[in-house]
């Protein structure tokens, strides 16, 4: 566990469209392109062994240039395989969400940044709690929003799980858009991050309004 005192002030990004990393979850990744070995590599010589995950986004008016979201998630590299093709598979622990300050361009083949934390104390302390959530009603969306999308999965898994893996899995693996993505990724804490994730189920489902008990 990483503490607040260690988060570094700089860090290596990865920019992947529509990749969502939260804190206290898993990202596992196929890292191919060689600038991207290269910086898991120098990743991999540091203490930290920390990523940071950014969208890119378009800039206004001009369709042929991207910039950088300016909130990104990092995480710890806590798995390392490489293949015999030379990828390399990872995966990445969610450690703290973080503000892009400066990036810096021209000294590797890859992108670094000065992050901020301060923004994202609560990313660093103990689990959050949903004290408001519903599982019943939650599961009922989310039972509909799964027929709709022809998504399967372990429905007694879902029953179990806590409130913050269950709704940070979900926002990670529902097939939102890139803007979505980052809308749940900024959401302040764990309720609004539901009432985000519900949200954007009921907007899919608005064409479909029809309901598919969970067996």
């Amino acid at each position: 566990m990483i503490n607040v005192i260690d988060l570094p002030p700089k860090i290596p990004i990865f920019p992947l469209s529509g990749v969502l990393l939260l804190p206290r979850t898993r990202l596992p990744l196929n890292v191919f392109e060689p600038r991207y070995l290269a910086m898991l590599d120098d990743a991999l010589k540091t203490d930290h062994r920390m990523i940071g995950m950014v969208q890119p986004r378009e800039i206004p008016g001009n369709k042929d240039e991207t910039t950088l979201q300016q909130i990104g998630c990092a995480g710890r590299v806590t798995s390392f395989s490489e293949t015999e093709d030379g990828r390399y598979l990872i995966t990445l622990s969610g450690i703290s969400r973080f503000r892009l300050r400066a990036v810096e361009n021209g000294f590797s083949p890859y992108i670094n940044a000065a992050v901020d934390w301060t923004s994202f104390t609560a990313d660093k302390g103990a689990q959050d709690v949903d004290h408001g959530f519903d599982r019943p009603k939650f599961l009922k969306i989310l039972s509909r929003y799964f027929t709709a999308t022809s998504l399967s999965t372990d429905w007694d898994s879902l029953k179990e799980a806590d409130e913050e893996l269950l709704i940070n899995s979900l926002s990670m693996l529902c097939p939102f858009d890139p803007a979505e993505k980052q809308a749940l990724l900024e959401a302040p804490n764990l309720a609004n991050r539901r009432e985000t994730l519900v949200t954007l189920m009921e907007f899919a489902l608005a064409g479909d309004p029809g309901e598919d008990s969970i067996q």
